[in-house]
């Protein structure tokens, strides 16, 4: 998979019910992420804190839904305890899919091959795919199966991807939404006061080349 590419359709059972991925995006965001399995305890606090942020996704149009390589069943067990451990009650908020005979995490280029269970299967990895309403991947991540994600970060790489769609900025390192843009280097010095009226600070170098040009979050 690599950016800009349309992201695969696929069918797939979940914990909410089978889908076709495609249509389950609709005209939204989304964002799959994965998992090594069921009833372990990094994924177990990576469900739960993705469900305490439904509130936040939903906010900015974006759809989640889960995978392992476990059955629906052993999703709908698991459920149990996620909401155990995050104090939460009623209809979990997002699917999981069911991967169990690996063949998603393999299209996906997901499988680690050093993480694997008591039965010597290779697990899926820690993958983020963030998917765009024309259902391209718009941003990927792959974390080992030992380290827990971030989901403050994948919250504000959607405002990046989400701002940057639609304007002509791009986000410079450690920003946060309110924080000053980019002018992309594609703009030219003369479209500046028509595009960004506000005002746009060039940034004074030694090489006295005006590519640094920040403006104020649009």
């Amino acid at each position: 998979m690599k950016l800009g590419q349309t992201f695969p359709d696929f069918k797939a059972d979940t914990s909410h019910g089978p889908i076709s991925f495609h249509e389950w995006i609709g005209d939204s965001w989304a964002i799959l992420f994965s998992h090594p399995a069921d009833y372990t305890p990094v994924c177990t606090t990576e469900l739960t804190r993705v469900a305490k942020l439904m509130p936040e996704f939903q906010k900015r149009n974006v759809k989640v839904i889960a995978l392992s390589i476990d059955s629906t069943e052993s999703h709908k067990g698991w459920i149990k305890d996620i909401q155990c451990f995050g104090k939460t009650a009623g209809d979990f908020p997002y699917p999981i899919i069911a991967d169990t005979d690996r063949s998603l995490g393999t299209n996906l280029g997901i499988i680690d091959p050093d993480e694997v269970n008591k039965e010597g299967v290779a697990l899926t990895a820690r993958a983020v795919f963030v998917i765009g309403p024309d259902k391209k991947m718009k941003l990927s991540i792959l974390y080992p199966a030992t380290t827990g994600r971030n989901f403050d970060e994948i919250l504000r790489v959607i405002d990046s991807l989400q701002l940057t769609a639609v304007k002509k900025v791009a986000t410079p390192a450690d920003w946060k939404p309110g924080m000053k843009c980019m002018v992309v280097p594609s703009v030219p010095d003369e479209e500046l006061p028509k595009m960004f009226p506000q005002g746009v600070e060039i940034i004074d170098v030694p090489s006295k080349k005006s590519y640094l040009r920040m403006v104020e979050n649009p």
